[in-house]
């Protein structure tokens, strides 16, 4: 199994900024993308980033410009510098990783447990 932990979500006024992490750890034998989803209340869940493991970077429309995902894999991590947060940006955002593990060949989405990040005055 692989699991998977966020941090750095909390409360944070409209033009500012937060930093979450995810972190993987387990039976990992590889993770390919990661990426990072959310989800507000009353609305489906949603993509906002992902990054492929050589880097390759892709966004929701509606955070170009002001997020950015990265990710260090020595250490099984990816990440999301948010800046300019709105108060839309208000979710659950969710850490996603595509891997697999040593014991078994099939490759597997695996889910953080969600963090919340609230924009508001």
């Amino acid at each position: 199994q692989v699991q998977l932990v966020e941090s750095g979500g909390g409360l944070v006024q409209p033009g500012g900024s937060l930093r979450l992490s995810c972190a993987a750890s387990g039976s990992i034998f590889s993770i390919n993308d990661m990426g990072w989803y959310r989800q507000a209340p009353g609305k489906q869940r949603e993509l906002v980033a992902t990054i492929t493991s050589g880097g390759s970077t892709n966004y929701a429309d509606s955070v170009k410009g002001r997020f950015t995902i990265s990710r260090d894999n020595a250490k099984n991590t990816v990440y999301l510098q948010m800046n300019s947060l709105k108060p839309e940006d208000t979710a659950v955002y969710y850490c996603n990783a595509e891997g697999s593990v040593w014991y078994e060949a099939p490759i597997h989405d695996y889910w953080g447990q969600g963090t919340q990040v609230t924009v508001s005055s």
